[in-house]
């Protein structure tokens, strides 16, 4: 048997082996048509066997594979586990967890098709379909596994690299804010030490004698110098006086 990429499926359409068994001419018509690749037509006919013979796991277990094929996998999976009730077969059983292995697979239930296919060995441990499907699905996962750890990977390192880019922006940021502040500090020192100096050179001012304008005078000095001018005024009649007085008068003879 070819082994390809593909799991293999190894879907059994079971030929009943009692003739007297109801629903035995529609299985067998349902088979035929189920080896033309039919399965619609043959799906109809496992129905039918269905109507005559309802608790035949040999009919579930055939109706089970037509709706694999017509890829209806939920009711598929449902008449198979309705054939492992109705059947203690050890073979039998085996081949239904084979096929629901491949059920589940075909349902992208990887790790449920595993335990299947287990399940299938333990009861044949010779089924070489089920070790190679076993195998080939364990292989599957771990390659599916692979690429998730590399992109999980890929994004944890994203993930911290954003982290240390922000935490670099931030130490940057938080510097760029301290040296404003100190600038801005230095800035306010300045203007109160320019403010200081300021005040510092009025008070001097203040302090310093103003130079007086010329034309300018106290009323006091004013006063002293209109007694002044009085007291010259006052001196000079005296002196006029005194200067007629010893001019003399003509002294009458």
């Amino acid at each position: 048997m070819k082994r390809s990429g593909l799991v293999i499926i190894f879907m059994i359409a079971w030929l009943p082996v009692l003739w007297a068994q109801p629903g035995r001419r529609q299985v067998l018509e349902g088979n035929l048509l189920y080896q033309e690749q039919k399965y619609d037509a043959a799906h109809n006919k496992y129905q039918d066997a269905m109507l005559d013979n309802p608790a035949s796991s040999e009919v579930q277990f055939n109706l089970g594979d037509a709706l694999y094929q017509k890829k209806d996998y939920e009711k598929a999976m449902e008449t198979f586990q309705k054939a492992m009730q109705a059947n203690n077969d050890p073979l039998v059983q085996s081949k239904l967890y084979y096929n629901i292995g491949n059920t589940l697979y075909r349902q992208q239930k990887l790790p449920e098709s595993i335990l299947a296919y287990q399940e299938a060995l333990k009861l044949n441990p010779d089924d070489e379909d089920a070790k190679f499907n076993l195998e080939f699905v364990r292989n599957q996962i771990k390659d599916n596994s692979q690429p998730q750890q590399q992109n999980n990977d890929q994004q944890q390192q994203q993930q911290q690299q954003e982290q240390q880019q922000q935490q670099q922006q931030q130490q940057q940021d938080n510097q760029q804010d301290q040296e404003k502040k100190e600038e801005e500090k230095e800035q306010d020192q300045d203007s109160q030490q320019q403010e200081q100096q300021q005040q510092q050179e009025e008070q001097q001012q203040q302090q310093q004698p103003q130079p007086r304008d010329e034309q300018e005078m106290s009323r006091e000095e004013a006063e002293q110098l209109l007694n002044a001018l009085k007291e010259d005024q006052d001196d000079m009649k005296k002196e006029k006086a005194k200067a007629a007085g010893s001019a003399g008068v003509l002294k009458d003879w």
